[in-house]
C-alpha cells in the first residue's frame, strides 16, 4: 500500500486495514501535538484511493476492520466519503467495521440525514479527540473547538447510530487548571454520551509548541501523583445514565484503568485511591512512551 510520510491510527485499529485518504490534518494547531508537524494538510486523489483499495484485495485475503487515515478524513465532503465506503464494500464484503478520525468542526458540518447515509454505507466509529472538557483549557491549547461543539457533534454521531470514540489527555492544564480540568472533563463525558471514552496522560514530543512551554517555564506539568489525584477528581464527576466503556490503559498512563460506566466507577474509585496512598502502584517514568 501507498502511504505518504508518518501513519498514526488509533490503539483499537490495530489490526485495521490503514486506508490513507487524507494526508496530514486539516486544523494542525493543536499545542500538545506533534503527529502531523511535517505534513501539508491535502486530499488524496481519488483515484489513488479507489486504486489502494484495489491493492489492498491482493494482499489481504480477509480484513474485517478498516480505518482512514489521517487526522481528519471526516473532513471530506459526504460524496467522497461515499464513493470510498461503496468500493470498500464492494472490495471487501466481509468488512465488519469501517473507522475515521473527525473533528468536532467536521461532524458539525455535516447534516443528520449525511451522517446517517455514512452510517447506511458502512461507516461504524468516528474518533474524537476532545481533550478537556474545560472551555478555558481548549482555548489555550488551540483545540479549533469548543465544549459545547464537542458534545453536540458527539450527540449527533450518537444520534446516527454511529459509535462515538472520544479522547480527553490528563495533566492538559498544568497546575494552575488541574481542578477545572477534571471537573469539568468529568461532567462533560456525563453530558455527551459516547459509547467510548478514553484516557491519555500528556506527553509532549519534540514538536509539541507546548514542550517549548514546559522548557520555558511557561507550563508546569503535573506529577504523577498530581495526575492520579485529577484523575479521580475527573472520575468522582462521571455520571452517566447508559453504558459508556472507559478506558485508561495507554503506555501514557501510570495507573491502568479499564471497566464499563456506571457499572465499574466505584472499582476505579478504589483503585485510583489505592495508588494515591501507594506511588509504587503508578508506572515508572522509563516505561511510559507514545
Amino acid at each position: 500500500m501507498r502511504y505518504e510520510g508518518m501513519i498514526y491510527r488509533p490503539p483499537s485499529e490495530a489490526r485495521s486495514y490503514l486506508l490513507q485518504v487524507t494526508v496530514g490534518c486539516s486544523h494542525n494547531r493543536c499545542r500538545f501535538c506533534s503527529m502531523f508537524k511535517e505534513k501539508k494538510f491535502h486530499v488524496r486523489p481519488m483515484e489513488d484511493i479507489l486504486d489502494d483499495i484495489d491493492m489492498a484485495r491482493k494482499y489481504y485475503r480477509y480484513v474485517n476492520k478498516i480505518f482512514l487515515c489521517d487526522g481528519d478524513a471526516l473532513c471530506l465532503s459526504t460524496s467522497k466519503l461515499l464513493t470510498i465506503l461503496d468500493r470498500i464494500a464492494e472490495v471487501f464484503p466481509e468488512c465488519e467495521r469501517v473507522g475515521v478520525y473527525g473533528s468536532p468542526k467536521d461532524v458539525l458540518r455535516k447534516r443528520d440525514d449525511e451522517l446517517q447515509t455514512l452510517k447506511e454505507h458502512g461507516l461504524d466509529i468516528i474518533y474524537i479527540g476532545a481533550e478537556s472538557g474545560s472551555d478555558i483549557v481548549l482555548k489555550q491549547i488551540d483545540k479549533g473547538a469548543t465544549r459545547e461543539e464537542i458534545i453536540t457533534a458527539v450527540k449527533r454521531i450518537e444520534a446516527a447510530d454511529i459509535m462515538a470514540s472520544v479522547t480527553f489527555i490528563s495533566g492538559l492544564g498544568g497546575r494552575p487548571l488541574w481542578r477545572e480540568h477534571a471537573i469539568e472533563t468529568g461532567t462533560m463525558i456525563s453530558e455527551m454520551g459516547a459509547t467510548y471514552v478514553g484516557l491519555l496522560t500528556l506527553l509532549l514530543e519534540p514538536g509539541a509548541p507546548m514542550r517549548e512551554d514546559v522548557i520555558e517555564g511557561r507550563f508546569e506539568l503535573l506529577s504523577a501523583e498530581e495526575i492520579v489525584a485529577e484523575t479521580l477528581l475527573m472520575m468522582k464527576n462521571i455520571n452517566v445514565d447508559r453504558k459508556c466503556v472507559f478506558r485508561s490503559n495507554h503506555a501514557s498512563n501510570y495507573v491502568s484503568l479499564r471497566g464499563d460506566l456506571p457499572d465499574d466507577k466505584d472499582r476505579m474509585i478504589a483503585q485510583l485511591e489505592r495508588a494515591m496512598e501507594d506511588t509504587g502502584l503508578l508506572k515508572d517514568e522509563r516505561f511510559r512512551a507514545l
